[in-house]
């Protein structure tokens, strides 16, 4: 048995920010599915929304993202996170992450801006600025000596009083499969975060990495957490569309630079859909696209930025002119093929603004957690901000809370399951699911389909139960069973959700109500 001060589940941004603001009196642990930089944190590209400009303001911020939240975003929690981005900003400067420098600029930084924004106000490190700023904590946390970083390990299911047949509903940890030894490994923890990403593989195409599988949410569902707003799922307008290429996202700040959506023809469509063009909403551009394709029957459309000197475009895009030249485009002399795909996460485990959860000891923050910042659509460049500011709120909850002594935990028992030789039945379930889920639960909904789509998640989920209870526990299956948890909550959001508002678009609904409400699911009682 291992036992730490505090686990976290999770090497994105949010663990490595709580890690790195307890590590100084607190033995941390932090577990990874992969290795230390792999998750979604990393693959960022645009940067980090904060009011760095004399010229902008607290206000204008938060009026920005209540605005592209549909109203729909906790305006406390925006008020508390908007308000804490600078001193965020300047804690990771002083860390010495590099962002982009512009001497000319008051704030000494280059700032660029992106879709539903009123100011520039994206501070970011050329086109890779989650990389920049993962790659500059990592080195800090490897070198410091309280924490320790269990790579290759996949958790399983939270420890709880529950499980435990104890009174009250704290959480005291987590089983967990170490993936090198194949051994499931008991690992004790006084405080548990879950700062595990979102879920966008539960859907067949996604510009997340393939670690990001609904595991904390749905861990923190069967532990006894509610979750809320489920129903909006961000579709990034713009993924590169080729054969060769994985989810490779073209970033908005293409588009706040110039970039135009066309047509194959050349003929330019967002005026027609919203007089904010290519600078609307993530949402607005998203449908628009689907709406193109589907009225031309056509695979993608085009994002063409080459009309502004290749000089401008290699300095502004160094990476995704690299990964673009790779595959045969000049983006300085030819348009990008994109298609819309999952993005985020809106909605997550219902937290309050230090990260806690209803189970005690229990913390959710970043994609995993549903604080209402990011209401029915998120605003650009606020993730990696919430990632920053409530992990360190998290960790002053934490420093603040009196010692416990952790009860007799027992190990894994997995003496009664086998090995299993049909490994196939994971991978036609997996497809299975995340067809499902782009076909019927897309950008563009009906109760016809969200049904179509409840019914195989549930025949999915009894056939993933039963196949977990007599089977030795394996990565793929651990994901697998998180995914179908998670799109079933999706769904049954979806279905709660009578209007059409923000990233929930459905035909049988298309006007927004009046009232404003979350959709907010509560577990059984045990």
């Amino acid at each position: 048995m291992l036992k730490f001060d505090v686990l976290i589940i999770g090497s994105g941004l949010a663990g490595m920010t709580l890690a790195l603001h307890l590590a100084a009196t607190r033995k941390v642990g932090l577990i990874t599915k992969r290795d230390l930089l792999e998750g979604s944190s990393t693959y960022a590209q645009g940067g980090i929304a904060a009011v760095l400009d004399t010229e902008d303001s607290v206000e204008e911020h938060i009026r920005d993202t209540l605005i592209a939240g549909a109203g729909l975003c906790n305006e406390e929690a925006t008020r508390f996170i908007v308000e804490h981005s600078k001193e965020a900003i300047d804690w990771l400067i002083a860390l010495g992450v590099p962002f982009t420098r512009d001497d000319t600029h008051k704030t000494g930084y280059h700032l660029t801006r992106e879709g539903g924004h009123s100011h520039r106000r994206i501070i970011h490190a050329a086109d890779a600025t989650g990389a920049a700023v993962t790659s500059t904590l990592g080195q800090k946390i490897k070198a410091h000596p309280n924490i320790t970083v269990l790579e290759d390990f996949i958790a399983i299911d939270l420890i709880t009083s529950r499980k435990l047949g104890l009174e009250g509903k704290r959480c005291y940890g987590v089983y967990a499969l170490d993936k090198t030894l194949d051994q499931v490994v008991t690992i004790a923890a006084k405080h548990t975060m879950l700062a595990s990403g979102g879920a966008g593989k539960v859907y067949l195409y996604t510009t997340n990495p393939d670690t990001a599988t609904g595991d904390g949410i749905a861990m923190g569902w069967r532990a006894g957490c509610r979750v809320g707003n489920m129903e909006f799922i961000q579709f990034h307008p713009t993924c590169l569309y080729h054969p060769h290429t994985k989810s490779f996202l073209i970033s908005e700040a293409v588009r706040g630079e110039g970039g135009i959506l066309k047509l194959p023809d050349g003929t330019r469509f967002m005026p027609d859909h919203d007089p904010r063009a290519e600078l609307a909403p993530r949402d607005v551009v998203a449908r628009a696209i689907d709406f193109e394709m589907k009225k031309h029957g056509l695979d993608c459309v085009y994002l063409d930025i080459s009309y502004k000197p290749a000089n401008f475009i290699k300095e502004h895009f160094p990476n995704i002119y690299a990964h673009c030249l790779e595959l045969g485009i000049d983006i300085t002399q030819e348009p990008i093929p994109v298609v819309p795909a999952v993005h985020f996460t809106c909605g997550g485990l219902v937290t309050d603004l230090t990260g806690h959860t209803d189970v005690d000891a229990l913390y959710a923050v970043g994609e995993v957690a549903c604080t209402g910042l990011h209401g029915a659509n998120r605003l650009a460049s606020n993730s990696l901000l919430e990632c920053l500011v409530i992990g360190k709120a998290a960790a002053e909850d934490i420093l603040a809370a009196p010692d416990i002594v952790l009860p007799k935990i027992p190990d894994w028992d997995d003496s009664q399951v086998t090995d299993t030789d049909e490994e196939v039945v994971i991978s036609h379930n997996w497809d299975e699911l995340r067809r499902a889920m782009w076909d019927y639960v897309g950008i563009v909904r009906t109760n016809k389909r969200l049904m179509r789509a409840l019914s195989r998640i549930r025949l999915l989920s009894e056939e993933i139960n039963e196949y977990y209870s007599n089977f030795h526990v394996t990565n793929d299956l651990i994901e697998l069973r998180n995914l179908v948890q998670t799109a079933e909550l999706i769904v049954r959001s979806a279905l709660l959700r009578k209007e059409s508002r923000g990233l929930h678009y459905s035909r049988d609904y298309p006007d927004m109500l009046e009232e404003t409400q979350e959709t907010v699911l509560q577990p059984a009682q045990h």
